[in-house]
């Protein structure tokens, strides 16, 4: 099911049983690259806790001046630890696993990305730039926690996977990340 339908089930599924379906407005982040902008929509019913972690983060500017640094074309791009130079950023401590929370690896959804232990997820993120089922929860258990979805500029995201395998020396930097309404 992709994240799309499992929201649109969600709030039918609410509607038919009277449960109120009113909640607050998401929140968008917009990233600006230097390959273009993307914007992702981030699902804090889903993933409270991931959700809240991310946008701390965004909201501190730590995104700012990282670079997209594990790019798989096929599979996908990842980003939010390292600068142009490969220093690791120093995070916040890791949040809870919340990847049994309905949401799939699918195209164009964002997920955290960890270590080995499901706990472990703090700045790095990725977003899929193929279906990914083998990274859900349940498949290859615990999986990876999906948190939102890009609402806009998915060609962007397939851009820096495109520049990263052509040109593997010219990381494609986060110039800033922030709310937006």
């Amino acid at each position: 099911m992709t994240y799309s339908s499992l929201r649109k089930f969600s709030l039918a599924l609410a509607g038919a049983l009277g449960l109120a379906t009113t909640s607050a407005a998401a929140q968008t982040v917009e990233f600006e690259t230097s390959a273009g902008s993307f914007a992702v929509e981030i699902d804090e019913g889903a993933a409270p806790v991931t959700a809240s972690n991310f946008l701390a983060y965004v909201d501190a500017n730590f995104y700012d001046g990282l670079v997209f640094h594990r790019v798989i074309p096929g599979f996908v791009v990842q980003g939010g630890g390292y600068t142009p130079d490969g220093s690791e950023r120093p995070t916040n401590e890791p949040i809870k696993y919340e990847g049994d929370n309905g949401l799939d690896n699918d195209r164009g959804t964002i997920a955290m990305a960890r270590t080995s232990d499901p706990h472990s997820a703090t700045s790095q993120f990725y977003v899929n730039l193929v279906d990914n089922d083998f990274l859900n929860h349940g498949v290859k258990n615990p999986g990876y926690t999906v948190f939102g979805r890009v609402t806009e500029g998915m060609e962007t995201i397939d851009k820096i996977a495109e520049l990263q395998s052509t040109q593997p020396r010219h990381a494609v930097e986060i110039l800033g990340a922030e709310r937006i309404d």
